[in-house]
Protein backbone atom coordinates (compact mmCIF):
# COMPACT_ATOMS: atom_id res chain seq x y z
CA UNK A 1 0.00 0.00 0.00
CA UNK A 2 1.43 3.23 -1.25
CA UNK A 3 1.52 5.65 2.17
CA UNK A 4 1.00 9.63 1.24
CA UNK A 5 0.92 12.65 3.22
CA UNK A 6 -1.60 14.37 5.35
CA UNK A 7 -2.19 17.36 6.31
CA UNK A 8 -3.65 18.37 10.02
CA UNK A 9 -4.12 21.79 11.09
CA UNK A 10 -6.38 24.48 12.36
CA UNK A 11 -3.90 26.87 11.03
CA UNK A 12 -5.48 28.52 8.22
CA UNK A 13 -2.00 30.24 6.79
CA UNK A 14 -0.28 27.18 7.08
CA UNK A 15 -2.85 24.77 5.86
CA UNK A 16 -2.36 27.19 2.19
CA UNK A 17 0.90 27.23 2.46
CA UNK A 18 1.64 23.92 2.81
CA UNK A 19 -1.37 22.61 -0.11
CA UNK A 20 0.37 25.45 -2.52
CA UNK A 21 3.99 23.85 -1.41
CA UNK A 22 2.77 20.33 -2.50
CA UNK A 23 0.90 20.93 -5.40
CA UNK A 24 3.92 23.11 -6.66
CA UNK A 25 5.94 19.55 -6.25
CA UNK A 26 3.24 16.85 -7.28
CA UNK A 27 3.05 15.67 -4.34
CA UNK A 28 0.30 13.41 -3.18
CA UNK A 29 -1.46 14.41 0.17
CA UNK A 30 -4.67 14.36 1.88
CA UNK A 31 -6.26 16.72 4.40
CA UNK A 32 -7.09 15.30 7.21
CA UNK A 33 -9.75 16.46 9.92
CA UNK A 34 -9.32 15.97 13.72
CA UNK A 35 -12.45 14.31 14.35
CA UNK A 36 -12.23 11.48 11.91
CA UNK A 37 -9.97 8.55 11.35
CA UNK A 38 -6.42 9.11 9.75
CA UNK A 39 -6.94 6.67 7.07
CA UNK A 40 -4.24 3.59 6.89
CA UNK A 41 -2.77 5.21 3.49
CA UNK A 42 -1.37 8.02 5.63
CA UNK A 43 2.20 7.68 6.42
CA UNK A 44 3.46 11.38 7.85
CA UNK A 45 1.49 14.42 9.14
CA UNK A 46 2.25 17.46 8.55
CA UNK A 47 0.83 19.89 11.71
CA UNK A 48 1.98 23.35 13.36
CA UNK A 49 4.23 23.08 16.44
CA UNK A 50 1.43 24.26 18.64
CA UNK A 51 -0.78 21.40 17.50
CA UNK A 52 1.70 18.38 17.53
CA UNK A 53 0.92 17.20 20.77
CA UNK A 54 -2.53 16.91 20.11
CA UNK A 55 -2.43 14.54 16.69
CA UNK A 56 -2.30 11.28 16.87
CA UNK A 57 -1.41 9.25 14.19
CA UNK A 58 2.09 8.11 12.72
CA UNK A 59 5.32 9.63 12.40
CA UNK A 60 3.78 13.61 13.48
CA UNK A 61 6.09 16.18 11.54
CA UNK A 62 5.80 19.38 13.25
CA UNK A 63 6.35 22.61 10.83
CA UNK A 64 9.04 25.23 12.06
CA UNK A 65 10.63 25.58 8.56
CA UNK A 66 8.26 24.65 5.85
CA UNK A 67 10.95 23.27 2.92
CA UNK A 68 12.56 21.30 5.98
CA UNK A 69 9.58 19.60 7.48
CA UNK A 70 8.43 18.72 3.82
CA UNK A 71 11.57 16.64 3.20
CA UNK A 72 11.32 15.15 6.20
CA UNK A 73 7.82 13.73 5.77
CA UNK A 74 9.19 12.60 2.54
CA UNK A 75 11.87 10.50 4.06
CA UNK A 76 9.55 9.35 6.48
CA UNK A 77 7.34 7.75 4.05
CA UNK A 78 9.97 5.81 2.73
CA UNK A 79 11.13 4.60 6.44
CA UNK A 80 13.78 6.87 7.17
CA UNK A 81 14.56 8.59 10.50
CA UNK A 82 17.84 8.50 10.95
CA UNK A 83 21.62 8.80 8.43
CA UNK A 84 24.94 7.59 9.27
CA UNK A 85 26.24 10.52 7.50
CA UNK A 86 24.68 13.81 6.73
CA UNK A 87 26.83 16.20 4.61
CA UNK A 88 25.99 19.97 3.72
CA UNK A 89 27.55 21.34 1.16
CA UNK A 90 27.84 25.44 0.67
CA UNK A 91 28.55 27.07 -2.69
CA UNK A 92 30.01 30.50 -1.25
CA UNK A 93 28.68 34.03 -2.64
CA UNK A 94 26.54 36.70 -1.87
CA UNK A 95 23.20 33.98 -1.72
CA UNK A 96 25.26 30.75 -0.77
CA UNK A 97 23.30 27.76 -2.49
CA UNK A 98 22.86 24.90 0.36
CA UNK A 99 22.63 21.26 -0.45
CA UNK A 100 21.74 18.70 2.52
CA UNK A 101 22.93 14.79 1.39
CA UNK A 102 21.89 12.02 3.75
CA UNK A 103 23.99 8.94 2.79
CA UNK A 104 24.43 9.47 -0.71
CA UNK A 105 20.82 11.22 -1.71
CA UNK A 106 20.23 14.70 -1.25
CA UNK A 107 17.34 15.77 1.16
CA UNK A 108 17.33 19.11 0.63
CA UNK A 109 18.16 22.37 -1.04
CA UNK A 110 17.76 25.89 -0.89
CA UNK A 111 19.40 29.48 -0.75
CA UNK A 112 20.09 31.40 2.08
CA UNK A 113 19.83 35.07 2.17
CA UNK A 114 23.14 35.73 3.30
CA UNK A 115 26.70 34.18 4.11
CA UNK A 116 25.70 34.33 7.63
CA UNK A 117 22.59 32.63 6.90
CA UNK A 118 24.13 29.61 6.25
CA UNK A 119 24.75 28.97 10.09
CA UNK A 120 20.98 28.79 10.45
CA UNK A 121 20.49 26.35 7.42
CA UNK A 122 22.83 23.96 9.03
CA UNK A 123 21.19 24.30 12.08
CA UNK A 124 17.64 23.57 10.52
CA UNK A 125 19.05 20.61 8.57
CA UNK A 126 20.70 19.26 12.21
CA UNK A 127 17.51 19.78 13.67
CA UNK A 128 15.59 18.21 10.75
CA UNK A 129 18.00 15.18 9.67
CA UNK A 130 19.56 13.41 12.83
CA UNK A 131 22.69 11.61 11.88
CA UNK A 132 25.73 10.03 13.34
CA UNK A 133 28.04 12.23 11.59
CA UNK A 134 27.81 15.66 10.28
CA UNK A 135 29.74 17.89 8.02
CA UNK A 136 29.56 20.94 6.37
CA UNK A 137 31.60 21.25 3.28
CA UNK A 138 32.08 24.61 1.74
CA UNK A 139 33.26 25.73 -1.77
CA UNK A 140 36.99 27.26 -1.66
CA UNK A 141 36.17 29.66 -4.18
CA UNK A 142 34.75 33.58 -3.14
CA UNK A 143 37.58 34.09 -0.68
CA UNK A 144 34.88 36.56 1.06
CA UNK A 145 31.77 35.12 1.63
CA UNK A 146 33.87 31.80 1.88
CA UNK A 147 35.35 33.57 4.86
CA UNK A 148 32.01 35.01 6.21
CA UNK A 149 30.33 31.66 5.90
CA UNK A 150 33.31 30.03 8.19
CA UNK A 151 33.07 32.38 10.70
CA UNK A 152 29.30 32.31 10.98
CA UNK A 153 29.87 28.38 11.68
CA UNK A 154 32.05 28.95 14.18
CA UNK A 155 29.85 28.43 16.98
CA UNK A 156 28.06 25.39 15.62
CA UNK A 157 29.54 22.53 16.74
CA UNK A 158 30.22 20.37 13.28
CA UNK A 159 33.31 19.45 11.49
CA UNK A 160 33.93 21.61 8.27
CA UNK A 161 35.53 21.12 5.64
CA UNK A 162 36.37 23.58 3.03
CA UNK A 163 36.30 21.66 -0.66
CA UNK A 164 38.02 22.66 -3.75
CA UNK A 165 35.42 23.69 -6.25
CA UNK A 166 37.29 22.76 -9.50
CA UNK A 167 34.20 20.57 -11.55
CA UNK A 168 31.43 21.77 -9.19
CA UNK A 169 30.10 24.64 -11.70
CA UNK A 170 27.16 23.49 -14.03
CA UNK A 171 25.40 25.48 -16.40
CA UNK A 172 22.00 24.77 -15.16
CA UNK A 173 18.52 26.25 -13.93
CA UNK A 174 19.94 26.33 -10.33
CA UNK A 175 23.90 26.16 -10.42
CA UNK A 176 24.35 27.76 -7.21
CA UNK A 177 22.36 24.63 -5.68
CA UNK A 178 23.63 21.59 -8.22
CA UNK A 179 27.09 23.35 -6.72
CA UNK A 180 25.80 23.15 -3.72
CA UNK A 181 25.27 19.29 -3.76
CA UNK A 182 28.58 18.20 -5.74
CA UNK A 183 30.50 19.86 -2.97
CA UNK A 184 28.66 17.48 -0.45
CA UNK A 185 29.77 14.71 -1.70
CA UNK A 186 33.19 15.73 -2.18
CA UNK A 187 35.47 15.16 0.64
CA UNK A 188 38.06 18.41 1.75
CA UNK A 189 40.05 19.75 4.19
CA UNK A 190 39.34 20.17 7.50
CA UNK A 191 39.30 23.63 9.12
CA UNK A 192 38.63 25.83 12.40
CA UNK A 193 37.37 29.54 11.76
CA UNK A 194 38.00 32.19 12.39
CA UNK A 195 39.42 33.59 9.49
CA UNK A 196 40.51 37.18 8.09
CA UNK A 197 37.93 38.83 5.72
CA UNK A 198 39.97 40.98 3.41
CA UNK A 199 37.58 42.22 0.29
CA UNK A 200 39.23 42.99 -2.67
CA UNK A 201 39.29 46.06 -4.54
CA UNK A 202 37.12 44.65 -7.08
CA UNK A 203 34.86 43.40 -4.98
CA UNK A 204 34.50 46.91 -3.03
CA UNK A 205 34.02 48.77 -6.38
CA UNK A 206 31.29 46.33 -7.45
CA UNK A 207 29.40 46.73 -3.93
CA UNK A 208 30.03 50.79 -4.89
CA UNK A 209 28.29 50.08 -8.80
CA UNK A 210 25.40 47.89 -7.11
CA UNK A 211 24.78 51.04 -4.57
CA UNK A 212 24.42 53.42 -7.42
CA UNK A 213 22.11 51.27 -9.29
CA UNK A 214 20.17 50.20 -5.68
CA UNK A 215 19.73 54.22 -5.04
CA UNK A 216 18.90 54.70 -8.70
CA UNK A 217 21.67 57.03 -9.49
CA UNK A 218 21.59 59.12 -5.89
CA UNK A 219 24.47 57.73 -4.32
CA UNK A 220 27.91 56.18 -4.26
CA UNK A 221 28.66 54.38 -0.90
CA UNK A 222 32.68 55.03 0.21
CA UNK A 223 34.86 52.59 0.17
CA UNK A 224 35.15 51.92 3.77
CA UNK A 225 31.33 51.05 3.59
CA UNK A 226 31.65 49.36 0.81
CA UNK A 227 34.05 46.63 2.87
CA UNK A 228 31.62 46.79 5.16
CA UNK A 229 29.34 45.57 3.16
CA UNK A 230 31.71 43.08 2.01
CA UNK A 231 32.34 41.59 5.76
CA UNK A 232 28.86 41.41 6.07
CA UNK A 233 28.87 43.96 9.12
CA UNK A 234 26.12 46.17 7.53
CA UNK A 235 23.68 45.37 4.78
CA UNK A 236 23.63 47.68 1.57
CA UNK A 237 20.49 49.42 2.20
CA UNK A 238 21.51 50.56 5.46
CA UNK A 239 25.59 51.99 3.40
CA UNK A 240 23.27 53.34 1.17
CA UNK A 241 21.38 55.46 4.43
CA UNK A 242 24.51 55.88 6.10
CA UNK A 243 26.27 57.93 2.80
CA UNK A 244 22.82 59.48 2.17
CA UNK A 245 23.14 60.52 5.90
CA UNK A 246 26.44 61.66 5.06
CA UNK A 247 25.76 63.77 2.56
CA UNK A 248 22.88 66.01 3.58
CA UNK A 249 25.47 66.99 6.43
CA UNK A 250 28.03 67.44 4.04
CA UNK A 251 26.05 70.15 2.22
CA UNK A 252 24.61 71.59 5.50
Amino acid sequence: MRKVLGILTGDFRLYHDLVAALRARDIPFVSLSSSRRIPETVGAILTSPAEASEVRGPRVVPVDDLPSAIAKALQLLRGRSEWRDLSIGVDPGRAPGVAVVGDGEVLDTRIAETPEAVAKEVRTALRTFPAARVRVRVGHGDPTNRNRILNALVQESVRVEVVDEAGTTRRTAQPDVDAAIDIARTPGVQVKPPFEIRPTRGEVREIQRRSRLDSEGEVTISAELAVAVARGEVSLDEAIQRQRSRDRKSED
